[in-house]
Order: structure tokens, then C-alpha cells, then sequence
């Protein structure tokens, strides 16, 4: 899951984009309200998580617009702003939810997964095809009996095939959804990757198979 988090503070910025890698989620991190919007139009994010008060556009004027562009992504206020006048204003802009300073981490947490829950689409914790199963809360792969944990670029990798069986997913999109668009890491890590995913894939006895189709990309197929 790939968040987009606006916060000005750099600190808490930066806490919470360690809380959320610590927990599996692609983040990027932006401290104004231009460069949320300009991020969030991509439509490439599962969740937002937005502060109110930021220099340029604040997160409700964010939201509005995004709103009124047709773009649904979930969307979280973490503020200090705690009047229920004040709420009200961003759940009528759009918002799922409202959390306000301080929080604990279970909680944020908690609540992110539940807003990522309400999507159009919503993802449950498992992730199937075939009779293989992709777990989202403990990041195993699974077929029958046997399971194989997952590091996080890995799993973040395989959930990313397993969302688009039997389709080409290009270089350049697992790239910019794992590693992001500022990333300086070459091509060659994702290769590294889906190398270890293949080793325990194999290890699994699992009638899956991640192809490379050169110039394009890695498609994952049902070899049963």
C-alpha cells in the first residue's frame, strides 16, 4: 500500500514517514500544500494522509480540489485542530477520517487501515490467486501449509503482480510505486528482488511463475 503524507513540521514528517515504512507502507513525504496536490493528482497513492494548516494550499483546499477533479483517494486530517466546527469542514471536504495531535501510533495506525478499507476497491487482508495467498497483516506468502516471510520491498513487489495477474506490470511503475519518483536506485534492485521472490516461490512448491518480458516488464502466471 503507497501512502502520501503532507505534514509541515519536518519532525513529525519524519516520524511519520518512519511509522508507516516500519509498517510495510510505501510513503512519500511533502510539507506543502502545492506539492500534495501536485503528488496526490496521480492518483498512484491507496491513502493520504493530510495536515490542515500548510503553507500554500491547506489540506482541506487540497482535498476540495481533488475532489472536484474526480480523484477518491481516502483521505486522513491529522491536525491539531480539534473543534468539532473545524471537523465538520473536513469530512464535508472529503475526508474519511480525522485524527487529531497528539495520537498514539496504534491508532493512527488503526485508523489508516480502516480508511483503507473503505476504498472502492477494497483489499482484504488476503490477496489470492490460484492457491496461493498473499497475507497483508503478517507479509507471508503462502500455498498449502507452507508459508515464506517476506521482506518489505518483496512483499510490496508481489502485491503488486498479485493485484494484476496474467498482466505485464512495466519497470518503470514498480520503480515509482515502491521506490518513488525521486529515487536514485537503478533498475537492477527490482531484478534483485523478484530474484529472492522466485527462490521462494520455488521453495514453496508453488505453481507460480514471475516472467520477464523484455522491454516491458514482469507479469506473474498460474503454471497449474
Amino acid at each position: 500500500m503507497r501512502l502520501l503524507i503532507a505534514e509541515d513540521d519536518p519532525r513529525l514528517l519524519k516520524t511519520l514517514v518512519h511509522i508507516f515504512e516500519s509498517n510495510k507502507f510505501v510513503v512519500d513525504g511533502v510539507s506543502n500544500g502545492e506539492d500534495a496536490l501536485a503528488y496526490a493528482e496521480t492518483e498512484e497513492y491507496d491513502g493520504l494522509i493530510l495536515d490542515i494548516m500548510m503553507p500554500g494550499f491547506d489540506g482541506i483546499q487540497v482535498l476540495q480540489k481533488l475532489r472536484k477533479r474526480g480523484i477518491t483517494t481516502p483521505a486522513l486530517f491529522l491536525t491539531a485542530r480539534t473543534e468539532v466546527s473545524q471537523r465538520v469542514e473536513g469530512l464535508d471536504a472529503g475526508a474519511d477520517d480525522y485524527l487529531p495531535k497528539p495520537f498514539a501510533t496504534s491508532e493512527l495506525l488503526a485508523r489508516t487501515r480502516a480508511m483503507l478499507r473503505r476504498k472502492d476497491n477494497y483489499c482484504p487482508d488476503l490477496l489470492a490467486f490460484g492457491d496461493v495467498f498473499l497475507n497483508r497483516s503478517t507479509y507471508g506468502l503462502g500455498y498449502k501449509e507452507d508459508v515464506q516471510a517476506l521482506s518489505g520491498k518483496e512483499f510490496q513487489i508481489m502485491e503488486m503482480l498479485m493485484q494484476k495477474p496474467d498482466m505485464i506490470v512495466p519497470t518503470d511503475q514498480l520503480m515509482s510505486h515502491i521506490w518513488g519518483w525521486d529515487s536514485n536506485v537503478d533498475t537492477s534492485v527490482v531484478w534483485v528482488h523478484i530474484s529472492n521472490l522466485r527462490k521462494k516461490i520455488s521453495a514453496l512448491h508453488a505453481p507460480l511463475e514471475i516472467r520477464f518480458v523484455r522491454n516491458a516488464g514482469y507479469v506473474l502466471e498460474n503454471k497449474a
